[in-house]
């Protein structure tokens, strides 16, 4: 035998033994596994508790079915969950070791848009799905991305769905003509995205809305009496703060010690959560009024919803789930249709299925998809909810969703002026 034919003989052989070898290994892979970070301690660590809650619920359901079906195989799921303390450095790191140490297929978000933020850049330079359901500003999804997907719909809308309410309110007679807003909001993008909705929404109102004081505050603040205190000095009719749970919680202890009231109060998407209930008091968080991505009041009219929320009383003790929840439960639902679809584990399959994907949604409106003219951010409705005496918080907006009606002005204030 001549030394070329050997040669191409050795060849021959190395190229079936590489092409069994890989055939062996996928053949033998019995579980996807897929990485996660979430703040389960540091300053989101109660948030990131609620959405391992909606991971875990989903990944438990799968697997008792079997897991997925990857191409005629059922495939169990593995969770690598890993607590990212809340910290951006440490939520990019620990992606990139899930990544490139751990091997893992895919990867769902952490909570917070400054955490989405720095993990999606991480994502994105690896060329691996990055689903998410914790970053909802438009900042993440404004960079051309192609591997990075986003359940949370823009900030920009949640400010515009509580307007809008509030505009009702205000073509009714309830509130003044102009009203004047006391815009307080967080410095992040998230924060940034809350103030153009609101002062976009003045601007094109024709002289319905002035915004009288327009403040950032940083995260994690403490004393918020500086800022509170032109708020007060501003007699704002409407006074609409965009902040995380425990921002909310803390300034709105000062705000009831300092004697405020206006005539609408909103914290944006928080309001009705039973920390914060725990914590005030149901007495001081009478009235406001939050926007949110998801009510289990959606449950009503979904039958989907009705289903996730059923399940989730069932393995949480009869508790019902806030939106939190319900964002991680999604967003792990997503990636599995997605992987289902592409019948396959291979990354650019998965990616393009996920770009295509329409699917039947827990969320407000009944469907989940990625526009690519939106950067992949779903765009879903949101539901606007006020707190009431007796403890509930009901749907108020939009109408086709609202179980109740909205109460304006704020009765708890007593008087015509603004703020006490």
């Amino acid at each position: 035998m001549t030394n070329s034919r050997l040669a191409s003989r050795l060849a021959s052989a190395f190229v079936f033994c590489v092409a069994g070898a890989a055939s062996f290994r996928a053949q033998a892979q019995s579980e996807i596994k897929i990485g996660a970070t979430l703040p389960l301690t540091g300053a989101e660590s109660r948030i990131g508790g609620f959405y391992k809650e909606g991971y875990d619920l989903a990944f438990e359901e799968w697997n008792k079915k079997g897991g997925l079906n990857v191409g005629g195989k059922k495939m169990k799921l593995n969770l690598m969950l890993l607590d990212d303390t809340s910290t951006q450095a440490t939520a990019a790191s620990l992606a990139d070791r899930l990544i490139n140490s751990e091997k893992v297929s895919f990867l769902l978000g952490t909570y917070a848009t400054n955490l989405v933020e720095a993990q999606s850049v991480v994502a994105e330079q690896n060329e691996i799905p990055y689903v998410n359901g914790g970053g909802a500003a438009t900042a993440i999804y404004k960079r051309g991305y192609k591997w990075v997907f986003g359940l949370l719909s823009p900030v920009e809308i949640l400010a515009t769905s509580m307007m809008d309410w509030v505009d009702s309110e205000q073509k009714a007679g309830k509130l003044p003509k102009p009203a004047s807003i006391a815009l307080v909001w967080e410095n992040t993008s998230h924060g940034k995205d809350f103030k153009k909705g609101v002062t976009e929404f003045a601007g094109k109102s024709n002289g319905g809305y002035k915004v009288v004081v327009d403040e950032s505050f940083e995260l994690g603040g403490k004393d918020f009496s500086a800022l509170l205190d032109k708020v007060k000095a501003a007699r704002a009719d409407l006074f609409l703060a965009d902040a995380h749970l425990p921002d909310y919680i803390t300034m709105q202890r000062q705000y009831v010690t300092a004697g405020m009231c206006n005539k609408v109060i909103s914290y944006g998407a928080r309001g009705p959560e039973k920390q914060a209930l725990d914590a005030l008091g149901k007495k001081n968080v009478e009235y406001i009024v939050s926007a949110v991505w998801w009510s289990p009041q959606v449950a009503d009219k979904n039958k989907l919803a009705a289903d996730f929320v059923q399940k989730f009383k069932a393995k949480f003790g009869g508790r019902a789930p806030e939106w939190y929840q319900a964002l991680g439960y999604e967003t792990a639902r997503a990636l599995f249709t997605a992987i289902e679809q592409a019948g396959s584990l291979d990354r650019d399959k998965v990616r393009e299925k996920l770009a295509q994907l329409k699917m039947e949604s827990i969320l407000p409106g009944g469907q989940l998809e990625f526009p690519a003219k939106f950067g992949q951010q779903v765009h879903a409705p949101f539901v606007v909810q006020q707190n009431m005496p007796d403890g509930k918080s009901p749907i108020i907006a939009p109408p086709d969703a609202a179980v109740a009606k909205g109460v304006a002005p704020n009765p708890g204030c007593g008087s015509t002026t603004a703020t006490k």
